[in-house]
């Protein structure tokens, strides 16, 4: 889903929980990659892997000018012959300390094994965020959850693609006004091909 789809869709939902309980989300995960700057691992469930977040962060990174939100995918099933950046296995979980950001993807409850790792991060002094089912172990100890649960008006992948575009908001969005939509689709255009922040 590119920029200007996440933008016709936060038209849709305008009125609804889910922009400001997406912003919310995305602004804690952005707050503390950014104010601890100890680096943000992504993982999900041996049955679901967050790929597509991942490259939608590493997007936003790179157009926010805010490298902190470029995640490390963490995978059930790494391998060492596997490319650096898809090498990292839950042994990472384990190394997790404080200052570091633990945001677990999951469309069902994980299973014990993951909830374990995620627990140990925690008392390690890693901040847990939750994204995916909103009972169960794994919301009870995360620091910051949003719910997704079965039956949700929204799925899952959709409401990453809200978390990630929030996530790389340099700025508050401007208060709605009486803006005619081909106005609203201009200024989104202007964003789109404004060149990327320059980096020292």
């Amino acid at each position: 889903m590119d920029a200007v789809r996440v933008a016709l869709l936060r038209e849709v939902l305008a009125g609804t929980e889910w922009l400001g309980a997406t912003r919310r989300f995305a602004g804690a995960l952005r707050g503390s990659v950014v104010s601890h700057g100890g680096g943000l691992l992504l993982v999900g469930t041996p049955e679901y892997e967050p790929w597509h977040l991942a490259a939608h962060l590493v997007d936003e990174a790179a157009w926010s000018g805010t490298p902190e939100l470029a995640p490390t995918l963490v995978r059930h099933d790494a391998r060492p012959s596997d490319p650096a950046h898809l090498a990292v296995g839950l042994g990472r979980l384990e190394a997790a300390r404080r200052g570091e950001t633990l945001l677990v993807v999951a469309p069902t409850t994980p299973g014990a094994p993951l909830v374990e790792r995620v627990s140990d991060a925690r008392r390690a002094g890693a901040t847990v965020l939750s994204l995916g089912p909103g009972q169960g172990e794994l919301p009870s100890m995360a620091h910051e959850v949003l719910a997704v649960p079965d039956g949700s008006e929204l799925d899952l992948d959709t409401v990453q693609h809200l978390v990630s575009a929030a996530a790389g908001e340099n700025a508050l969005p401007t208060p709605r006004g009486r803006r005619r939509f081909r106005d609203r689709v201009a200024r989104l255009a202007e964003h789109l091909t404004a060149p990327p922040p320059a980096r020292w």
